[in-house]
């Protein structure tokens, strides 16, 4: 009797190891995809040696370099580009997006892509814009193709200038959405465009300025939709440009530089801006999850990594404003963190150690303040980090100025795209400067100032 308990007892033992074991190979199964694609945009062609046209083969050889890396599924199975391919929108220019395509294409990569009536059409009419784009390319300027059993639909700029889209094509739209769903409703449909679709992703909102309202009606009824937009150049990997409610919309960064909104202030080009450029790959699994990873081209680097359960499901929606906002936690300095304030005439110059993030999401802005000995702030400024790029500096610079003679706490604050602020990191600091009537009408002078720049934004 005693042999047979040690023998039960060994077999289940056994079965809860197996089980165990299952459990953590299922957990640790590698996502193997069945497509794979490069989803860009504005890529901005102007000459021979411009940075923009390298950027091209730059991005194409980075991607077959990640696919042939994979030991389950080797191929890169499209290239899309979202429009503006050309900053000026001639032929020249065009011909030098093509070679540049053509000569980085390889085996069966097709591509896909669209014409926009930005950049691509600044100097010809919108017919001869899509008759040329359809020379060049051998493709439609609005087309509907099927990739490894994944469709994908593109729509560039009406030939009708009274419209960013016309009535026929918002039709072709429909029909082409409606038989993309008959034939599998369980699959993404991917559709590609140049301006985001307003209040959707980073860049879109009416106050940022980048977004139309054309398609949005539309795709809203279609929770299939996937849908790739660019125009804006506003950062990939701001959490803000992976966006999810009745569809999916992802914003593609963009190959010629990068531009945000940040304190404020809209369509703000960083210093650096024209060293960046950004693009995603994106892959799926046999059960249609969509793995994504953002690139800095110039860099070689990944700037940012989603797995998105299949998009395709109303009900795996992990990336609305709600939850992305739910989920954000405020940044946090280093516990021996210090400012290095130095002092100068009227003013002070502050270095701050970055801070670190909490939740995986990148720290987007800084600010700085100056508070009086009594207790009120006088003076303001804010910082910008490099988050949209691989390499980011380890501290942070930031000034304030208009100060009178005295002493003053100053304090810096990291905040997230969603305003997590962390807690501040102090300092005391002593500054010489002007007094009484002097500090008063500078004072003055720099509140005109601000008020003079915040109607430039609000109108612009």
């Amino acid at each position: 009797m005693k042999q047979r308990w040690i023998a039960l007892v060994a077999a289940l033992l056994l079965l809860l190891g197996l089980c165990a074991f299952g459990a953590a190979a299922e957990a640790e199964a590698p996502f193997v995809p069945v497509v794979r694609f490069v989803a860009s945009s504005d890529t901005h062609v102007k000459g021979d040696d411009d940075v923009n046209l390298l950027r091209i083969g730059k991005m194409l050889n980075q991607a077959y370099a990640l696919a042939e890396s994979d030991e389950h599924y080797q191929n890169l199975d499209a290239l899309l580009v979202c429009g503006d391919l050309t900053h000026n929108g001639t032929k020249e220019e065009f011909d030098r997006f093509w070679n540049a395509v053509s000569e980085g294409l390889r085996g069966e990569t097709k591509f896909l892509g669209i014409v926009a009536k930005n950049h691509d059409g600044w100097t010809v009419g919108r017919e001869e814009l899509r008759a040329m784009y359809s020379s060049l390319t051998g493709a439609a300027p609005d087309f509907h193709t099927v990739v490894n059993g994944y469709h994908f639909i593109g729509l560039s700029v009406s030939a009708d200038k009274r419209y960013h889209y016309d009535k026929g094509q918002k039709q072709w739209l429909k029909e082409q959405l409606d038989q993309a769903v008959a034939e599998d409703p369980n699959k993404p449909v991917f559709v590609m465009h140049h301006e985001h679709n307003r209040n959707t992703v980073y860049g879109s909102s009416t106050y940022d300025g980048w977004g139309v309202k054309h398609l949005r009606g539309i795709l809203r009824k279609y929770p299939q939709v996937v849908d790739f937009s660019g125009h804006s150049h506003y950062p990939l990997n701001d959490p803000r440009s992976v966006w999810q409610k009745e569809y999916t919309a992802i914003g593609t960064g963009a190959i010629y530089y990068t531009e945000v909104t940040t304190a404020g202030i809209r369509a703000y080009d960083p210093p650096d801006c024209n060293e960046v450029g950004t693009y995603w790959i994106v892959e799926l699994d046999a059960g249609h999850n969509m793995h994504l990873r953002g690139f800095d081209v110039e860099a070689n680097k990944q700037l940012c990594e989603y797995t998105i359960e299949n998009p395709a499901d109303p009900a795996n929606r992990a990336h609305t404003v709600k939850a992305h906002k739910a989920a954000s936690q405020a940044p946090a300095f280093a516990a021996d963190a210090a400012l290095t304030v130095t002092p100068d005439f009227g003013k002070c110059t502050i270095s701050a150690p970055a801070a670190q993030s909490v939740d995986g999401t990148p720290v987007v802005l800084y600010r700085a303040k100056a508070k009086n000995r009594f207790g009120y702030t006088v003076a303001k400024d804010w910082a910008l980090p490099q988050y949209y790029r691989a390499d980011t500096p380890d501290t942070v610079e930031l000034s304030l100025d208009t100060l009178a003679a005295g002493v003053y706490t100053v304090s810096v604050v990291a905040e997230t795209a969603y305003g997590e602020a962390s807690e501040p990191l102090e300092a005391v600091v002593t500054v010489e400067g002007k007094k009484g009537f002097g500090h008063f009408f500078e004072s003055v002078g720099k509140g005109f100032r601000a008020v003079k720049e915040f109607f430039k934004q609000l109108f612009w």
